[in-house]
C-alpha cells in the first residue's frame, strides 16, 4: 500500500500489531486503566471462550497506528466491542492530529465489517473521541442514540490530605471506623498487608478465601481476576490489600492506581467478622494510602449506585451506551453497516496480509 495514505487494517493477533500502537495504549491508560494494553491483553488471555476471538480495527499510515477500536467476535459472525462484565469504561483510542481524516477512514472501514448495529458501551458522556466518532458515523448516514447504562461514584481529591478527606465524610462513617478499629484491636488484633508486586500467589489465595466466605455470589471469572492482578502488578498499578484477624484473611480489596487515578475494583469481607466492620477499616486504610502515598487526583468506585458508595465518594456521574445503525427509513440499498460478508472477508484477509 502507499505508505503516505491512511488505511483501515484489522489485526487478529497482538504480534501483528505494529509497535507504534503502544503509544496509543499508553495515552489511553492516562485516562483509564480500561483503555490500557494490560487490561485488553488480560481480557483476551483469560476471558475469551471457545469460538471467540479478538480483532483490533485500526487506522494506520505506514507503520504508524493512528486509531484502535478493540473488537471481539462472540457466537456469530458479527463483531462486537471487546469488553467484559468488569469493564467500566470503553473508548476509541485516537491520535491527536488529523482526527477527522482518521475517523473517516475508521468509519469507512467499519462499514465493511459485520458490526451492525454498533454498540459502544459503557462510554463517558464527555468522551471527545466517542463524540467525534459519533459525528462522523452520523455524517455517513447512520443514526446514533445514547441510553443511560449505570451510575458511577467518584471523589476528586483536589489537594486534600487524608485527614481533610475523612473529616468531610459523614460522622457515622468516621465514628464507625474509629470505634471498630479500637474494638477489633482490643479483642483480637489485626494486620493489613498491601500487595503491589510481591507475594501475589499468597495475596490471590487470601483474596479468594475472603470472597468465598463473603456475601458475594460465586466468582465466575477467577482466572480473569488473577490474570489482572499479575498484569497490573508489572507496571506497579496493583493495590491488593488483605486484612487479617488472628492470622486469617478477613477482608480483601482489589484496587488499582494508574496515572493519578485510583479505582476500587472488587471488595469483600468474611461475614464471620461482620461485627467489626473489617471492610470499612480496610477501605479507610486504602483511602489513606492512595491519598497520602500515591497522591492520586481522583478515586473511582467504578460501576454501581450502592448506597454505601455515597459515604466514601462526593460526586456521581453517568455512563452510557451509544447505539449506531441504519436509519429506520432509508432509500439506499446499501446503508451504513450493510455490506456483504463476502466483501468483509476479502478486506479482512487483505488487511492481515498487509500487516
Amino acid at each position: 500500500m502507499d505508505k503516505s495514505e491512511m488505511e483501515f487494517v484489522c489485526y487478529a493477533d497482538w504480534n501483528q500489531l505494529p509497535e507504534s500502537a503502544n503509544a496509543l495504549f499508553a495515552e489511553g491508560s492516562k485516562e483509564s486503566v480500561f483503555f490500557s494494553r494490560p487490561w485488553f491483553e488480560n481480557l483476551v488471555n483469560t476471558a475469551l471462550e471457545n469460538g471467540q476471538s479478538m480483532l483490533l480495527a485500526c487506522v494506520v499510515k505506514g507503520e504508524d497506528v493512528l486509531a484502535i477500536l478493540p473488537l471481539m467476535k462472540r457466537d456469530s459472525e458479527q463483531w462486537t466491542i471487546l469488553t467484559h462484565l468488569y469493564s467500566s469504561l470503553y473508548s476509541l483510542l485516537l491520535a491527536e492530529k488529523n482526527r477527522q481524516k482518521i475517523l473517516e477512514c475508521m468509519v469507512q472501514g467499519l462499514t465493511e465489517l459485520p458490526v451492525y448495529p454498533l454498540r459502544l458501551d459503557p462510554v463517558a458522556e464527555n468522551d471527545e473521541n466517542i463524540r467525534s466518532l459519533q459525528r462522523v458515523i452520523e455524517a455517513s448516514g447512520a443514526e446514533c442514540h445514547h441510553k443511560m447504562r449505570f451510575y458511577n461514584w467518584i471523589h476528586r481529591v483536589n489537594g486534600q490530605s487524608f485527614e481533610e478527606y475523612l473529616g468531610a465524610r459523614p460522622a457515622r462513617v468516621r465514628n464507625t471506623v474509629a470505634r471498630k478499629k479500637r474494638k477489633l484491636e482490643r479483642e483480637h488484633g489485626y494486620e493489613i498487608r498491601l500487595f503491589i508486586n510481591q507475594d501475589l500467589e499468597q495475596a490471590i489465595a487470601d483474596f479468594n478465601a475472603v470472597y468465598k466466605a463473603s456475601w458475594k455470589a460465586k466468582e465466575l471469572f477467577g482466572g480473569f481476576v488473577k490474570g489482572l492482578a499479575y498484569s497490573l502488578s508489572e507496571p506497579g498499578w496493583l493495590r491488593l490489600a488483605i486484612l487479617y484477624i488472628d492470622g486469617q484473611p478477613a477482608a480483601a480489596q482489589f484496587w488499582f492506581v494508574v496515572h493519578g487515578k485510583a479505582s476500587i475494583f472488587k471488595l469483600a469481607y468474611d461475614e464471620v467478622w461482620k461485627q467489626y466492620s473489617p471492610g470499612s477499616i480496610l477501605i479507610s486504610y486504602l483511602m489513606e494510602y492512595v491519598i497520602e502515598t500515591d497522591k492520586v487526583e481522583e478515586i473511582d468506585f467504578l460501576t454501581g449506585n450502592d448506597a454505601y458508595k455515597q459515604d466514601w465518594m462526593s460526586e456521581r456521574r453517568e455512563r452510557f451506551s451509544l447505539y449506531c445503525g441504519k436509519p429506520r427509513i432509508s432509500n439506499s440499498k446499501s446503508g451504513w453497516f450493510d455490506s456483504s460478508l463476502k466483501n468483509w472477508v476479502k478486506r479482512f484477509k487483505g488487511s492481515l496480509a498487509s500487516s
